[in-house]
Formats: C-alpha cells, structure tokens, sequence
C-alpha cells in the first residue's frame, strides 16, 4: 500500500542519506539523517521471556523552534509482519508509553510511542509554550508516524503494508485526531473511551470539584458510595429485563438519589441533604449558567462503588484528591490561563470555557465529525466506552458517534450509514479503559480490527468476559453489541452465559 505523499517525502529524504547496501544494523541508523529530527540512540535489545529482539530506536523531532517531540520506535530483529502500529498516551502524556509497545511487538509489528513532546505529568510546560500545546494537541502523534515511516523504510528497505492505532483515554483522543485530521495516517484505529472534546470535558472535571468541595457539607464520603450504587441497582437493574447487578443501558435509568436522604442521624447508607445536591449535579454534567446549554454529559448511574471508579476519580478520599481535581486545575489555571488565574472555586461555566474552548479547543479538540479523508482511504474505526467510566462520562462516546453519522449521511457514496468504515460499542459495568464490574474483558479488538481492514470482515459483537455481580465468584460472559444494539436476555438459560442473550435495536 503506497504511503501518503507527506511520508513519502520523508522516506526519500532518509533515502538520499542511506547508502545503496544490505539492511543496515540497528545501531547505523544512529547515523540515519531525517528531516527536522535526530536518531539519538539504537539499540539492539536481547529477546526476553515476554519481549521479542527488537532493535530500540529513540529519537526527537522539532518541527518548530519550541518543539521537542520525543518518541521511540521498536523493530523487530526478525519476524516483522510489514506492520506498522501506533500506541496513544494517557492524561497529559509526558513520558514516552514504552510498556504498550510490548504487546504489538510481540504480534510481529514494528511499533511506536511519543511523549507528545514535553515532560511532566501537569500542564505546568503549557505556560508561555503555545508550540507545545500545538505539539500535544495533535501534532507529536502524527510527527511520529511520518518520521517512523522513514525509519522503517531505512531499516527493512520497505513500506509499510498496514498502519494502525491503537489508544485510549487521550489516546482515544488522539486516535479520533487522526481521523478527523491526517486521515490517511491509519488504515485502522481503536479509539477507546476518547477524551477527545478535552475543553468541555476538563470544565465537567471542574464542574464536580466544585460541587463537592465550594461548600464543605457536600463532601461525599467514599465510604457512602456503595450504598449509592446499592439504590441506583435497586431503581434501575430490571429495566434490561434480567436482574444481575448490572444496568446495560444506563440512559434507561433515571435515577435520583432523594430517597437515601438521612431521615434521621447521617451513616453511610444515607446522604445528606448538601451531598445529595451534589449528587444530582455529577449526574447531570455541566450547564451554562447563563444559556442552559449542557456542556458536558453527566455521569452514568451503577458503579459508584465499584473499584478504580469513583473513589479514584471523582470522589476525594483517604489518598487525597481524586484525578479529575488535579487535571480541571491544571488544564484551567496552567494551560488555559497560564498562572495568571489561580483559584479555581473563580472560575466559571460561561465565560471561561468560552475562552477554554478559543484558546485551545482548536487544538485539543477532536470533535469534528467530518471523516470523509478516512473514510476514502480506507480506515476503518473502532471506538469503545464503559458505561462504569468514572473519567470520562461514557454519553461523550454516543454523543460523537451520532454526529459523525449526522454528518456523514449526507455524503454516503450509496451508502445509508457509517457501519461501513465505524463502529462504536458500549461496555456494560466497565470503567476506564476497563476495570469495574461485570463482562469488562473485551477480548482480541485489535484483532478484529486487522480482520476489518485486511479482510473486510466488521465486528457485530463482542464476547464481554468478568465476574458475574449477582452471583459473586462466578464466570459471566455477554455480548457487546454494536451501537445502537444491546444485549438482550431470550428469557430463558442461564444469565451468565453469552449465548442466551442476543444483540438487538431496543
């Protein structure tokens, strides 16, 4: 498959400065010359018991005067399948993601990761460096695939047959830039719980920290959130037409938390009034004052106790403050505001996300549902979200989803949908990225992706594999259907097994 005139560019530049001889070693391409970037070492790496040899190539791209974009680069001594994968980072990145390269090595791949050219996990590097925002907006991800494709073809004196990415969190986010922007980078992308409209997304951060901390009595203890998850279950569980301690479709699920208010001393099982205010307000994501207008959806009922969910992300405990706290204040007050604004009980859901979005919604965001360039080249997309997402509210997920089909109708080449080139499916129980409860093992996605892109086959479901919730210690399996299906019980057989549920439009 020819690659993108853009790569092709690079690769002959690296070209001109090899010369004409067998393959080189891994350590010559210490003296590979690339345009706007460096080899700074290479490596040739032993194989271990769960990593292949590969040859470890670090190098640093600066494709502006402010830029110091980080990444490396594995190449498999011997076995590489032709491919080409791609590896996204997480929160505000910083360190170049070296431990997922391990897996698409071990699957034949030449595989690579970037830092998204600054160190550190804030955003304190942000202030006055508006080149490094740009950098880990969208500009370090696709600098690594274009100056990696010139090192591959130096190394094995080929192209690539097929290019993919694989991420999750801003990962997802990354991954959904590179389809909205360079989409001829990938020919397959997983985009897994995408925090891809970062803005809005950072102003729900500051929407729950607000909530429970401008007025001391909202705290919500986290010892309180399983009698939480207890009456949201309790509410919604049999709305799916099978009770087993999980809402498939929380958007189903009204749930309000007035009726755990204490009737009389405060304990556990109980809120009181100040905390089921705030309660309310988690639920119903960020509004606009002024307007109305939701800024960002709220998040979903039925695994508020669950491990690594809540407690880790929304809800201060015995660690401190919980992830998103740190990640609204420095989003706002470091790279939004650059220091000259510091208290973030100040800020506020009109005016300053107005200016969050301005500032650098251009490019952090990537919610631009045109994904024509994609589409015509090929790319096939695979997006996932848990519906347990303490992070990342999972509605976001169906929010995008539905708007790239809004807009891709319009353009559909024959075509009445976008299941052609993108599918979507929604985790029941699963957290970030995973973990949380329920079926929260999805199995090979990368897999099925290779078979989507090399062999035309799409994925209609998923084998969902956990822990049974209403019968502890007992396998569960359940089909992860594709957007808009669920899974649905036949009414009979076992609830823990996959094969008597089926995959249907509610």
């Amino acid at each position: 498959m020819p690659i993108p005139r853009a790569h092709g560019l690079l690769v002959f530049a690296a070209l001109l400065a090899w010369p004409a001889v067998a393959q080189p070693t891994c350590e010559s391409l210490a003296g590979l010359r690339l345009a706007h970037a460096s080899v700074t070492a290479a490596t040739t790496v032993a194989a271990t018991a769960s990593i292949p040899a590969h040859c470890a190539v670090q190098a640093t791209a600066r494709p502006t005067g402010d830029s110091e974009i980080k990444f490396e680069l594995w190449l498999p001594v011997s076995g590489w399948n032709g491919k080409y994968e791609q590896v996204g980072n997480g929160g505000w990145a910083g360190t170049v993601p070296v431990g997922s390269l391990a897996g698409p090595l071990r699957r034949g791949f030449a595989a690579a990761g970037t830092d998204d050219g600054h160190s550190g996990g804030t955003a304190e590097w942000a202030i006055g460096h508006p080149e490094k925002l740009t950098d880990f907006g969208y500009r370090a991800v696709h600098e690594t695939r274009q100056q990696s494709a010139a090192i591959i073809q130096a190394f094995y004196a080929r192209e690539t047959s097929h290019n993919y990415f694989v991420g999750c969190s801003d990962g997802g986010r990354e991954a959904l830039m590179e389809a909205q922007r360079f989409g001829d980078d990938f020919d397959g992308i997983i985009a897994g719980a995408p925090a891809n409209n970062w803005t809005h997304l950072l102003a729900g951060f500051l929407w729950n920290e607000r909530a429970l901390l401008d007025d001391p009595a909202s705290m919500i203890p986290p010892a309180k959130l399983p009698a939480i998850q207890k009456a949201a279950v309790a509410q919604c569980d049999a709305l799916d037409g099978v009770k087993d301690g999980l809402i498939e479709d929380p958007r189903a699920c009204h749930f309000d938390p007035g009726p755990i208010r204490c009737k009389g001393a405060e304990t556990d099982e109980c809120l009181t009034a100040a905390q089921v205010t705030a309660l309310r307000k988690i639920y119903a994501g960020p509004k606009n004052a002024r307007t109305g207008a939701q800024i960002f959806p709220g998040y979903s009922p039925g695994v508020e106790g669950a491990p690594d969910t809540w407690a880790a992300w929304i809800i201060p405990g015995a660690k401190g403050s919980p992830q998103q706290f740190g990640f609204a204040n420095s989003f706002y007050l470091q790279a939004v505001y650059e220091g000259l604004k510091t208290d973030f009980h100040a800020l506020n859901f009109d005016t300053d996300v107005a200016y969050a979005d301005e500032k650098a919604g251009p490019l952090l965001n990537s919610t631009n549902p045109d994904l024509r360039t994609f589409r015509a080249h090929g790319g096939k997309l695979i997006q996932y979200h848990g519906w347990g997402d303490a992070a990342i509210a999972p509605q976001n997920s169906i929010d995008y989803y539905e708007m790239v089909q809004g807009f891709m109708t319009k353009y559909p080449n024959g075509r009445g949908s976008v299941d052609d080139f993108y599918r979507l499916f929604m985790i029941p129980g699963m957290g970030h990225c995973g973990g949380g409860i329920g079926p929260n093992g999805v199995g090979d996605i990368a897999g099925a992706l290779e078979l989507w892109v090399e062999k035309g086959v799409a994925p209609e479901q998923f084998v969902g594999t956990g822990k049974s919730v209403s019968e502890p210690g007992k396998a569960l399996t359940r089909p992860i259907c594709a957007y808009p299906k669920v899974a649905r019980y036949k009414g009979s057989g076992d609830i823990n097994d996959a094969a008597n549920f089926v995959c249907a439009v509610k």
